[in-house]
């Protein structure tokens, strides 16, 4: 399918950022947008009904969140169907971003409608361009798994990628947080940013080591940018010098010698028979 969002004209879903915390955030499109559909869909009424009275937008509410979101789609593309258009917006920020919002738009892109993004705010984006760490390349995680195991499991993913890392983190997991990733990648920079746009935005840059020491305040989301590796593929060290090396960089024994055993291309056996063995 080919969508010409503007020459031709379907029963459209506009995907509309809104504000991360101060409400100037919006855009005059996002305005003009949400003034002109029939319908809006939105995480929580009470929250959005806050953001509508401020731009004195008045269009019937409809929630949708993560424990309707299945019932609620067949409602939207119903909507659709009678030929009228939605917006869908979030509490803060970009839908779909670790917000509900992907499964609906497959799901309006398959009944061949057509789905249109009104750019805005971002928490990932404000964060990554103020922490002072690469910007390009960057991936973006979103909220790391709850349990340790999985948790321990994902990060291991990245610990030798060389682009920043971008995570959303609670204000109270956010000290664990830090500290699970001191001990998969060691010491490396991150950027801790809270509150964006908002009155009290605080922007910490640091390192994986001072930042589990810091006192973070518990109040207000936090966008975590670390920084990626630049571990260089140094064949020329034995193994037993690579694990030292990792262990020096602020790596436990044990995960110094998974690094070690994934930059060689060897398994982990391998690496602990010449590094336990030999030492």
């Amino acid at each position: 399918m080919i969508q010409k969002s503007f020459k031709d004209k379907k029963p459209t879903l506009y995907v509309v950022s809104t504000p991360i915390g101060n409400l100037k955030d919006m855009s005059y499109r996002a305005v003009e947008v949400l003034n002109e559909v029939d319908v809006i869909l939105c995480e929580d009424t009470r929250t959005s009904s806050k953001l509508l009275n401020y731009y004195d937008i008045s269009k019937p509410l409809m929630s949708f969140h993560d424990f309707n979101k299945e019932a609620k789609q067949q409602s939207a593309i119903d909507i659709l169907k009678s030929g009228k258009d939605i917006a869908l917006i979030s509490d803060a920020g970009t839908p779909g971003i670790n917000d509900p919002g992907y499964e609906l738009i497959l799901d309006v892109i398959d009944n061949d409608y057509f789905v249109v993004s009104i750019p805005g705010a971002s928490a990932a984006i404000a964060a990554i361009i103020s922490s002072g760490l690469l910007i390009q390349p960057f991936t973006f995680i979103g909220f790391l798994p709850r349990k340790k195991g999985d948790q321990k499991a994902l990060l291991e993913t990245y610990l030798n990628r060389k682009e920043t890392i971008v995570i959303y983190e609670s204000p109270l997991r956010v000290k664990k947080t830090v500290e699970a990733l001191y001990d998969c990648f060691g010491d490396r920079k991150i950027t801790l940013a809270r509150e964006l746009t908002k009155m009290f935005e605080t922007i910490t840059r640091t390192t994986l080591k001072q930042a589990i020491a810091i006192e973070h305040d518990t109040r207000g989301e936090y966008v975590l940018i670390v920084e990626g590796s630049h571990e260089p593929i140094d064949l020329s060290m034995t193994i037993i010098e690579h694990v030292k090396h990792f262990i020096d960089e602020g790596h436990d024994e044990k995960a110094a010698m998974k690094a070690v055993a994934k930059l060689r291309g060897i398994t982990k056996s391998e690496v602990y028979k010449a590094y336990k063995i030999n030492k």
